[in-house]
Parts: C-alpha cells; structure tokens; sequence
C-alpha cells in the first residue's frame, strides 16, 4: 500500500512523502492514523540534535483505528493507542503489545508520552523502594508534565518519601512544593532536566539513586563525587520490556481520573493544512503553548 508519510532529514523542517507501506506480519495490526503527537524528540531530530531515524520510524505517540488485525482479540474497528512507527504516516502497522486499545477518541489517550512519565518510575521500581522509608528524601529536577505524571505515579504507588520538586514552571500546580534552590540532602534524584550537576550542586546520601531521564554529560568532578557515595544510576527507556504494562496503567489512571493530562495538550493541527505549523510551533512554542497533536479528518 502507498501511504503518505511526514518525515524529517534534520536539515530544519519536515517534508511530506509517500512510502510503500508493508502488509501487516504475524502478530501485527494495521491502523489508519487519526491522532500523533509532535513529540520533543521530533524537533530534535527535525533541527539536527538527534538522529534522524529513518523515515519508517518517523512519529511515535499515536491513536489509530484498526483497518487490519493479525492479533487475537484486536478487531477491525477498534481505536488503539500506539507506540509503533510511524504514526505520521496514513497508514501504519504495529506490534501486539506495542499497542492498548482505548475507549474513545481524545487527545487524552495519545498514551506514549504519559507512558514515558510512568516508566520514569516503574523501570527503576525496584531501586526506588529499596530507598524508601521514614525520613528518605526524593528530588524531582523538573516542573512540567513527565514530572507531574512522575509524580502521581509516587503517590499511587505509596512509596514512602519526602517529595521536593526543584524547577520553575507551573507554581500554580506545584504551589509551595515548587523550589528555585535546595540544600538537602538526597537518596533518589528524577532528573528531567540536566541542568545540575548531581553530587555537587545536588547533594547525594550514601547509596543514592540517579533516574537519568534525559541521558545527562557527566563531568569528572560529578562523577568522582558519585563514585565515592556508591550512587547508582538508571537510564529509563521507552524500549524496555516493561512499558507495555505502563500504557496499560496510563490508560487506567486517566479513565479514573487519576492522572489528569487535559492541560498538556494544547493545541491541534489538521493533517492536511496545518501540519508544518504543528512542527514549527513545535520548535516555537509560542504562549500558553505545552504540547501539539496532529488530526487526521
């Protein structure tokens, strides 16, 4: 099947092409775009700072309807949220459990990108209980949406912790939980930001826990410092075999209201004559703007 596709070389913009798209395979379902996020990663690549990945795996944060199923249970008709690419193309197949079929369509169950946030902690769950406890400390480094989820997803959890947020955005969220400096002390970092040096700037206790969500540089003083308190750091991916399971919880929180995302999507773009305005803003962001998704008619 020909399938239109958006795709980017990393020269500056995104640019609208056709591919040859491929029957779905075993244990593969095919589905007809109808939503995609315009995920940081896309801008990234799109400006030269990142990849870029090849044009089949252009887009990633999808809702879809199902035109073709290989997959038991998964029916002509049904709407997924997708993890596959890509999801700027018409037409695209996807991978059972690369998938979770949602109740409507709404911007709200684009779930990679809550998904993204829940991995934060589940990746690294069984570190991050290791430390908890009476008097433990935990730093978000970080105030947008992958800390709010992030965040919740503490809270659910009930992991024990004294929670700061360090960052400056969203004070009407945060309220007084929201710190512009700290000088305590550390037994599990979220680092959503890359702005601090962790061991120097951010002080660690003996045995201390690192989430590196953002695949910080360390410098070597930085990293002489971790190495003397026995710090370990985790790298969570969107690649690991647990993120299934955090779509499906994604999809669950949201249903019941337990994590709320209607403020994060902010603004839609029509597929056919606003899409390079959704990547441009992308790089933009003009006022009031958090993310973009792109609507097929």
């Amino acid at each position: 099947m020909r399938s239109r596709i958006l795709f980017t070389n990393g020269d500056g913009s995104f640019v609208e092409t056709a591919w040859d798209k491929p029957e779905p395979a075993d244990n593969e379902i095919e589905v007809r775009a109808l939503m995609t996020g315009v995920c940081r990663s896309d801008i990234d690549m799109m400006v030269g700072e990142f990849g870029p990945l090849p044009m089949h795996m252009s887009g990633h944060e999808g809702i879809g309807i199902v035109t073709k199923s290989n997959v038991r249970m998964t029916n002509v008709g049904d709407i997924v949220a997708t993890r596959g690419e890509p999801a700027y193309s018409d037409y695209y197949n996807v991978r059972k459990y690369e998938y979770v079929q949602v109740p409507e369509v709404s911007p709200k169950y684009i779930l990679e990108p809550v998904a993204c946030a829940v991995n934060i902690v589940y990746q690294p769950m069984d570190e991050i209980a290791k430390r908890s406890g009476d008097g433990k400390k935990l730093l978000i480094i970080g105030s947008g949406f992958l800390a709010q989820v992030a965040y919740r997803v503490l809270q659910i959890n009930a992991l024990n912790f004294e929670i700061d947020v360090l960052g400056s955005h969203n004070i009407e969220l945060w309220g007084d939980k929201l710190l512009v400096a700290t000088t305590e002390s550390y037994d599990v970092v979220i680092d959503l930001s890359g702005k601090y040096d962790l061991g120097t700037e951010i002080n660690l206790n003996n045995n201390a826990l690192i989430i590196d969500a953002v695949g910080k540089a360390v410098s070597h003083k930085e990293a002489q410092q971790q190495l003397w308190k026995a710090v370990t750091t985790i790298k969570p991916s969107p690649r690991n075999d647990k993120f299934y399971q955090c779509m499906v919880d994604a999809k669950y929180w949201i249903t019941n209201g337990e994590i709320e995302v209607d403020s994060f999507w902010t603004k839609c773009y029509n597929r056919n004559t606003e899409w390079q305005q959704a990547f441009a803003d992308g790089v933009d962001r003009p006022d009031g703007y958090s993310r973009g998704y792109i609507k097929w008619d």
